[in-house]
C-alpha cells in the first residue's frame, strides 16, 4: 500500500559534493506529506503533549520548524484520541498546518518500565544483572509479554493495555502524517538473550502493526494518508541491528510496506554514527530514516554524516526552562549573575524573535522572578539555534563544504 500523498526524494548525496566523503551516507532529501514538504537532513522539535512546551505553534512556524512530533501514549491518556480525531487531526487540534509525527508509546515501554536513560556511559553498563531490575528510585509502571504491554498510567494510576492494533488505533485518531510501529525499546543493562528475544518481539509487533495500518487506512480513507515508519532495534549489536532492518526493510503484509524507518533503541554515544551506518547500509535507500531522540551538535552531524534524515529531541525546550541556551561556542546558562546587567542578546546575530527583542539581563530577570515567559523566550531561541544548524548543514551538503562547516561549528561549540 502507497500513497501518492506521501514519498520521499533524494536529492543531493554527501559523496557527491565531498568526492573524500568515502563510506558516509548523508544526503539532502524532500519528504513529502498530506500536510506539505520537509526539506532533509530536517531537525523535528518535539510537542509530547500537543504542543512544544512554552512555545506558541506560531512561533515555532516563525522559526524554521518544519514538523512537529507528539507522544501517543500521552496524548492516549489526555486528552484521549477520539477528541483529537474529532478536532480534525493532531495538526488542527494544536493549531500547526505543517506535517506531524507521532510515535508509538513504544519509548513508554522502557522509561515507565525500567526507568533507564536511553543512551547512556558504556564505561559504567553492568548487564549481568536480571533483565527486569529497574532504575534506583523508580518504581515499574509498566509489564511487557509476546503480545503488548500493561501501563500503569503516571497521572492516576489507572491500568491500560497496549498493543500493535491499539498503539496503531491511537495514532490513526491522532491522524499525524507520519506513524511509527509499536517496539520494544530495551536498555544496555539487558542481557545479550534478552535483546534478542526482544528483537524477535518487535519484529512479531511490527508485522501486526503493518496489518492493522492497512485495515485503518482502508476504513479511514476519507483521511489524510498517514505514513508508518517500522522501527530498528538491536542495541550495540551490529548483527541484531542488521538483522532488524533486513526484517523490516522486506517486511510486506498484505502488499503494505513500511514508508520509512525509525532508528531507535540503547546505544551509547561514542558509536552513534557507527550504529546509524550499519541501519543505512541495510535498509532501502529510497526511503527516510529518522534517528529517535538526537539534538546534541555532535550527535546531530554524527547522525546527517552516516545517513539520517531526521531526528527528534526534547532538549531544546528542557534546557530551557533550567535557563541554559546556546550560542555557537556552547551551552550557557542564563541563571548566572554575570548576565544581571548584561543588555546584549542570548546570541549576537541569531536571528529569532528572542534575540531580536529582548535582553540577557532582562531573561536573567524573568528567570530568577520565576516568571515562565523566561522559558518560552529562551525555548523560542533554543529551537532556532538547533534548527538552523541543521538547515546550514543541509546547505552544506550541497555546496561541498559540510566537513568544513561541521569542524568550524564543533570546533566553536565544544572549544570551552
Amino acid at each position: 500500500m502507497s500513497s501518492p500523498d506521501f514519498s520521499f526524494t533524494t536529492q543531493t548525496r554527501l559523496s557527491d559534493t565531498v568526492p573524500a566523503a568515502g563510506e558516509f551516507l548523508g544526503r539532502t532529501g524532500t519528504i513529502n506529506t498530506p500536510h506539505g514538504e520537509i526539506q532533509t537532513p530536517a531537525f523535528i522539535a518535539v510537542g509530547t503533549k500537543a504542543t512544544v512546551k512554552a512555545v506558541q505553534p506560531e512561533s515555532m512556524a516563525e522559526l524554521g520548524a518544519q514538523a512537529l512530533l507528539a507522544n501517543a501514549y500521552h496524548l492516549y491518556l489526555q486528552p484521549g484520541p477520539d477528541i483529537v480525531d474529532e478536532a480534525g487531526g493532531l495538526g488542527s487540534f494544536m493549531n500547526w498546518a505543517g506535517p506531524t509525527f507521532t510515535d508509538s508509546g513504544g519509548f513508554q515501554v522502557m522509561s515507565l518500565g525500567s526507568g533507564f536513560k536511553k543512551v547512556i556511559n558504556m564505561d559504567a553498563v553492568d548487564n549481568a544483572g536480571a533483565d527486569d531490575r529497574v532504575a534506583a528510585g523508580r518504581e515499574r509502571l509498566a509489564h511487557i509479554d509476546d503480545d503488548g504491554v500493561w501501563f500503569k498510567s503516571h497521572l492516576d494510576g489507572s491500568r491500560h493495555r497496549f498493543t500493535p492494533e491499539v498503539s496503531m488505533q491511537v495514532q490513526h485518531q491522532l491522524g499525524a502524517d507520519i506513524m511509527f510501529a509499536f517496539d520494544e525499546l530495551t536498555t544496555l543493562h539487558n542481557s545479550r538473550g534478552y535483546q534478542e528475544n526482544a528483537l524477535e518481539r518487535t519484529r512479531l509487533w511490527a508485522e501486526r502493526c503493518l496489518a492493522e495500518h492497512r485495515r485503518l487506512t482502508e476504513e479511514r480513507h476519507s483521511k489524510p494518508y498517514q505514513a508508518l515508519f517500522g522501527v530498528i532495534q538491536g542495541a550495540q549489536y551490529e548483527d541484531l541491528r542488521r538483522k532488524a532492518c533486513r526484517d523490516l526493510g522486506n517486511m510486506e503484509i498484505a502488499e503494505t510496506q513500511f514508508d520509512g524507518f525509525g532508528l531507535g533503541g540503547a546505544l551509547e554515544k561514542e558509536n552513534l554514527g557507527t550504529i546509524v551506518r550499519w541501519c543505512c547500509e541495510e535498509l532501502p535507500e529510497n526511503k527516510p530514516k529518522h534517528l529517535l531522540g538526537i539534538s546534541e551538535p555532535d550527535d546531530i552531524f554524527v547522525a546527517i554524516e552516516n545517513g539520517a534524515d531526521t531526528f527528534d529531541c526534547v532538549s531544546p525546550t528542557r534546557v530551557a526552562r533550567n535557563s541554559a541556551f546556546y550560542t555557537p561556542y556552547g551551552r550557557k546558562n542564563l541563571s548566572n549573575a554575570k548576565y544581571k546587567r548584561d543588555f546584549g542578546p542570548l546570541m549576537e546575530g541569531c536571528d529569532c524573535y528572542t534575540c531580536g527583542s529582548y535582553s540577557r539581563a532582562y531573561i536573567h530577570h524573568l528567570y530568577k522572578a520565576k516568571e515562565m515567559l523566561s522559558h518560552t523566550l529562551i525555548s523560542i531561541h533554543n529551537e532556532r539555534f538547533v534548527v538552523k544548524m541543521v538547515d546550514d548543514a543541509r546547505l552544506a551538503i550541497e555546496d561541498g563544504s559540510f566537513f568544513d562547516f561541521k569542524a568550524e561549528t564543533l570546533g566553536n561549540y565544544y572549544s570551552s
